[in-house]
């Protein structure tokens, strides 16, 4: 993935015609508003939920229930605020690398980007193996794919395609990838059979072995096409029969092989986002009335296309891409607008200390270190039971989970104030 660290460098300079495919790069200033979004969207999956779901159960107010539903990912079609920050990382890494590989290209040549790429990309597809439990298990109780695992696999995808594509090309490929994605999984035929877990144990019993779904699947002649209800669906299909290891859906993953190709396209509108944030010929305003547009666009183009391909997360539906996409260019342009152009920067250093060190704060939280059990150090027992009495029932939970964001956030200044920026 894009670098972790500050994203445009004020050494970036214009690439010589001949030494790349893209656009030369324009001379940058560091673009803060792009590190602030990127801990924003880390905020939230690195404590931030935790406390919207605290302050719900002690304060069971309309704006904190609201907040609350919205922190919950859909079941299965539709998309709320939850479900669109793992899109918006992806996006970021897009925006970041329109920066970071165009320096390398101009500076080093197309070979050193490549190197650049397949090097991080690996790096990062290791992590998430270890993230996700490494080789505590054995064979093949192991997750192949996951949320870093697409992360590295739309980087490295995107990434190559940015280095030998014009901007003109790079949009040819998004097209090609969204419209094939979505023939892919409406005109190729399937068998007839739902490869969820529910359905398996409404047909074989409360633990229904892998030779039992196996056969049932075998055994299913009848064909179906354009579906794309959960376990149904040409990527879910796909996942059982060629996907090795655990899947986290017992029979598919919600990160699995094919939904992982449109991820790449999720890349790419970065990638478009970031190509503008560089011009030099434009005004800022100009950037953000820009970014706003495509907002929109993709918003509307999003939902159209969902009446008939339905927005779902968990195939990552060429129609969730467009909207996914819609939503991070309207943040990004709130962002850019507040923080680079207006200079309103009093609001978010804690959001920028995270988004210089996100896949380490990412990692730490979910393996290294139990934020919560420490802040129950701090906050817990007498002390969460005097809030819980003294304020109200849930208070004490608040206190927790506010005290375990605390220490994040204490982490990532602490990062940040010594210049550990751990590159991935």
């Amino acid at each position: 993935m894009s670098s972790p660290t500050p994203t445009p460098l004020a050494e970036d300079r214009p690439a010589p015609a001949s030494s790349r495919a893209t656009p030369a790069a324009a001379p940058a200033q560091r673009l803060v508003s792009l590190d602030a979004l990127r801990g924003f969207d880390m905020f939230w999956i690195l404590g931030g939920d935790a406390l919207v779901y605290a302050l719900a159960r002690a304060w069971k107010i309309p704006p904190f229930q609201f907040l609350a539903d919205q922190f919950e990912h859909v079941p299965w079609a539709g998309a709320h605020a939850y479900d669109l920050i793992f899109p918006l990382f992806v996006f970021l890494s897009g925006a970041s690398m329109a920066f970071a590989l165009t320096r390398i290209i101009a500076e080093q040549g197309r070979g050193a980007a490549v190197k650049r790429v397949l090097i991080r990309g690996a790096i990062l597809f290791v992590i998430a193996l270890f993230y996700s439990g490494g080789f505590r298990s054995e064979w093949p109780d192991m997750r192949l794919l996951g949320v870093v695992n697409r992360i590295a696999l739309a980087y490295t995808g995107a990434g190559l395609l940015y280095i030998y594509l014009r901007p003109r090309g790079l949009a040819i490929a998004a097209g090609v990838i969204l419209v094939g994605y979505w023939a892919l999984m409406t005109f190729v035929p399937i068998r007839d059979i739902t490869l969820e877990k529910e359905a398996m144990i409404a047909r074989f019993g409360p633990k229904p072995t892998q030779t039992q779904v196996q056969q049932a699947y075998d055994a299913t002649t009848a064909h179906v096409t354009g579906r794309y209800d959960a376990g149904l669906n040409v990527s879910n299909h796909f996942d059982f029969n060629y996907l090795p290891g655990r899947k986290y859906d017992v029979y598919w993953d919600p990160e699995g092989m094919l939904s992982t190709i449109p991820a790449v396209a999720s890349c790419l509108l970065g990638v478009f986002a970031g190509l503008l944030l560089r011009r030099s010929d434009l005004a800022a305003m100009k950037k953000v009335q820009w970014l706003v547009i495509g907002g929109v666009a993709l918003l509307a183009l999003g939902f159209l296309w969902g009446l008939q391909f339905p927005l779902v997360k968990k195939i990552w539906t060429s129609s969730f891409v467009l909207v996914a996409g819609g939503w991070s260019a309207l943040l990004l342009a709130a962002f850019y607008y507040l923080i680079d152009v207006r200079q309103w920067r009093w609001w978010c250093p804690a959001f920028v200390w995270i988004g210089l060190n996100p896949i380490t704060l990412y990692v730490v939280k979910g393996n290294l270190i139990g934020f919560p059990a420490q802040a129950q150090r701090f906050v817990g027992g007498s002390v969460k039971n005097f809030f819980d009495h003294a304020v109200t029932t849930g208070a004490g939970d608040v206190m927790i989970a506010a005290t375990s964001l605390g220490l994040v956030i204490l982490l990532a200044w602490f990062l940040q104030s010594r210049k550990i920026f751990l590159r991935v």
